[in-house]
C-alpha cells in the first residue's frame, strides 16, 4: 500500500471513533482517493457518469422495459448491463435502447432471461462484491483500486483499465471466493 493510502485509512479510523458522522467524511475521502488513483482521465470519469445517467433515462423512457431489472455500469465508455428480463425479445430491446445512447464505445449485455432476483439475493450480491473487492485490495500482486466489481445473482463482473497479467490475477482471485458462481471479464487492457 502507498503511504498516502495508509494515511487515508488511519485518518478514517480515527474519525470513525471520534464522530458518528465521520462515515460521511470517510466516504468522501475514499471517493477522492479512488478518483485520484483511477487510470481514467477525470474527463473520462465524468463522461462515464454522464453516460450512466443517459442510459438510465433512456431505459426509464422506454415503458416496455419496466418488466426488466437493469443494472448499469459504465467504465471508460464501456457499458456493462446486468440484471434480468422475462423474455429474449425484451433483452434485445434493452440492447437496442442502449445502442441509441451516444458516445458509448462498447456494450456488454449480460442481462439474463428470468424474473428479477429477490432482495435476499441482491443482499447476498452486495456481500459477495465486498468479499471480492476486499480480496483484490489485499492481493499484493495487483492494485485492486484499478478494478471495478459488480455482482449480479452470484456472477462477478470485473471492469477496469488493466494489464493482461492483472486481469488474469483478478479473475483467479475472484474465482476462488466462496459463493462466486461465475466470473465475467469486461476489462479494457492497457
Amino acid at each position: 500500500m502507498t503511504k498516502a493510502l495508509i494515511n487515508l485509512i488511519t485518518i478514517a479510523c480515527i474519525l470513525s471513533v471520534l464522530q458518528g458522522c465521520a462515515a460521511v467524511v470517510v466516504g468522501a475521502g475514499a471517493g477522492v482517493a479512488s478518483a485520484a488513483h483511477d487510470r481514467r482521465t477525470l474527463g473520462s470519469q465524468i463522461d462515464d457518469k454522464t453516460a450512466t445517467a443517459r442510459l438510465s433515462s433512456a431505459f426509464s423512457k422506454n415503458k416496455a422495459l419496466d418488466a426488466a431489472n437493469i443494472d448499469i455500469t459504465v467504465f471508460n465508455g464501456i457499458v456493462l448491463l446486468a440484471g434480468q428480463a422475462p423474455t429474449e425479445e425484451l433483452r434485445n430491446e434493452i440492447s437496442r435502447t442502449a445502442q441509441s445512447v451516444k458516445n458509448l464505445r462498447k456494450i456488454h449485455n449480460q442481462i439474463r432471461i428470468g424474473k428479477p432476483i429477490p432482495a435476499s439475493v441482491s443482499a447476498n450480491d452486495v456481500w459477495l462484491a465486498s468479499k471480492v473487492k476486499g480480496a483484490l485490495l489485499t492481493d499484493e500482486r495487483i492494485d485492486g483500486l484499478h478494478i471495478e466489481v459488480e455482482v449480479e445473482d452470484s456472477e462477478v463482473f470485473l471492469l477496469g483499465l488493466v494489464k493482461a497479467s492483472e486481469a488474469d490475477i483478478a479473475v483467479d482471485v475472484a474465482r476462488n471466493i466462496n459463493g462466486v458462481a461465475k466470473v465475467i471479464k469486461a476489462f479494457e487492457e492497457i
